[in-house]
């Protein structure tokens, strides 16, 4: 896998502001709002935010709560806005005919006369994707929408089942206080050219523009370059800096570590990194090095769904974690990490106009010493 540098010192920036742009990011589930400064993002607490809505799907799972509701669907988003977390994270594409859609996996693959074949989102149009899967007309019957994992190709069955949805549609249709965490989506084998990226990004941005409202917005990609030139492209949202933490090694350095991802983050802008948690936990040390830096730290990975991971992220100072087991988590959370009296604790990030939130959760040595003794065994799930 290689990917391509750009150069983004002169791409003009979108010249398409809402009227409603600020950098007060605010909602009722952040009465103080989540703030951009020069000193670094402010967000109230430690934040929960919901994989893919309600979880991703694992469909080769004994565990029903990885089927139980279409990951990536208007009926997944709503059911994690039921619980106390405080965004969701989808994945967004751009169709042939630019029309921003929610859809993890690169291929869709479908059946048709015992053969099984797939497309990419780039190459269809709206109406094609939005074809694969439940319609919501009901005499209309979908394509037959199939995932492939570990070599395998499976029948995409969930207990609730959802149509496929547009990025437009998210903003319309789901709790309006529910934060968006928009991860741009791209091929990881694929060299895009720097025009590309920069029409893909524009594309999803009118939209955002256009239906935000005051929604808080954050953007994550595990691509580089698009991170640097939606950074270019617009202020008024948070960018963060998606990586496997040294967990997978890629041909673009960039991607390979931690001090790589704080090194793109500081060189161009961005806000944050976004980690898988086994990254974070063989590179401890990498924590305060981010937090010194005035960046934020979000986590994602299987083991954000253990409460004791949770709960050793929290103490290290990590800011968030992303989840699939949403309402296990928010309530673990709740119970583990509590508001102080008289409004005391700790923002998201050092600086201008420092937000208070909630305290770190007290653990008596014992605890501790439990904790500690408990990442080998966690990094072996």
């Amino acid at each position: 896998m290689a990917l391509k540098a750009v150069h983004v010192t002169d791409v003009p920036s979108l010249d398409l502001v809402p009227e409603n742009a600020s950098l007060a990011l605010c909602s009722s589930r952040f009465p103080n709002g989540l703030e951009m400064c020069r000193s670094g993002l402010e967000i109230p607490k430690f934040v929960v935010i919901g994989h893919r809505g309600n979880g991703m799907n694992v469909l080769q799972s004994s565990d029903r709560r990885m089927r139980a509701i279409k990951e990536n669907t208007i009926m997944s988003f709503n059911a994690a806005a039921t619980f106390p977390l405080d965004f969701i994270e989808f994945d967004v594409q751009v169709t042939r005919d630019d029309c921003p859609v929610i859809f993890h996996d690169d291929l869709i693959l479908t059946e048709e006369n015992g053969t099984v074949f797939g497309k990419r989102i780039t190459e269809l149009s709206l109406s094609e994707f939005l074809s694969y899967g439940p319609q919501r007309e009901d005499e209309k019957e979908g394509n037959v929408l199939l995932r492939k994992k570990d070599g395998k190709i499976m029948q995409w069955d969930v207990e609730q089942d959802d149509p496929l949805c547009t990025l437009q549609e998210a903003f319309v249709k789901v709790e309006p206080t529910l934060g968006f965490n928009i991860e741009l989506k791209f091929d990881d084998h694929i060299v895009y050219e720097q025009d590309y990226l920069v029409h893909v990004l524009q594309t999803i941005l009118k939209v955002v523009f256009d239906y935000a409202k005051d929604r808080p917005i954050i953007f994550s990609t595990f691509q580089p370059d698009a991170a640097m030139l939606i950074r270019k492209l617009q202020t008024n949202y948070p960018v963060f800096f998606l990586t496997n933490g040294g967990c997978e090694i890629y041909e673009d350095v960039r991607r390979n570590s931690l001090e790589e991802a704080m090194k793109l983050c500081l060189e161009n802008g961005l806000e944050g990194i976004v980690s898988e948690i086994k990254g974070i936990f063989r590179n401890p040390g990498a924590v305060t090095q981010i937090k010194e830096s005035k960046l934020s730290l979000l986590s994602y990975g299987k083991l954000n769904n253990v409460p004791e991971a949770v709960y050793m992220q929290h103490l290290m100072g990590i800011n968030g974690v992303i989840v699939d087991l949403v309402q296990e988590i928010t309530e673990a959370v709740a119970d583990m990490i509590k508001p102080t009296k008289g409004g005391e604790g700790e923002g998201l990030a050092e600086g201008c106009g420092k937000v208070q939130g909630n305290s770190k959760p007290q653990f008596s040595q014992q605890e501790l010493s439990f904790l500690f003794k408990l990442i080998p065994q966690l990094l072996q799930i």
